[in-house]
């Protein structure tokens, strides 16, 4: 099953160096969108994702390394109060201008267990994945000084 969240917010804060920049994000739960409501209601209820103990994802990085076309973002990743290290694979799509304002895009992937949050299922966990296989696709504006 695939999905998406419909209301986050991220920040990028570019430092003089990578090692310098940083990220941080969170995302509502409870904007999950599977493209089907019946499904996306099964998957904030209790006996799932929970969303009244989990109703948001907080991600803050804690590293950036690479070099050329390789690049991972380490950081925390908060659910339910649990928070555990994750490393994000991490592509520069490109700069540029879009409608007047300087945009950055990114793509970023990588894994986390649904055990290492607390997230046991009862008897539906033997029908689903222990990885959650993460994609994200991102464009960030450069704040403009007037606003």
């Amino acid at each position: 099953m695939k999905g998406h969240f419909r209301r986050f917010d991220a920040e990028l804060v570019v430092g003089a160096t990578p090692g310098e920049t940083t990220v941080t994000a969170t995302i509502e739960v409870a904007s999950i969108d599977t493209g089907n409501a019946d499904r996306d209601a099964h998957v904030l209820a209790p006996e799932l994702l929970d969303v009244e103990r989990r109703p948001e994802i907080a991600f803050r990085s804690t590293g950036v390394r690479g070099a050329g076309d390789e690049w991972v973002m380490d950081g925390d990743l908060t659910l339910g109060g649990i928070t555990r290290p994750v490393t994000l694979a991490v592509e520069l799509g490109g700069i540029g201008d879009f409608q007047g304002e300087p945009h950055a895009g990114f793509e970023a992937h990588g894994e986390l267990r649904r055990d290492d949050f607390g997230l046991d299922f009862g008897p539906l966990s033997v029908m689903l994945s222990q990885v959650v296989k993460l994609e994200l696709d991102l464009q960030f504006v450069e704040p403009s000084l007037a606003r």
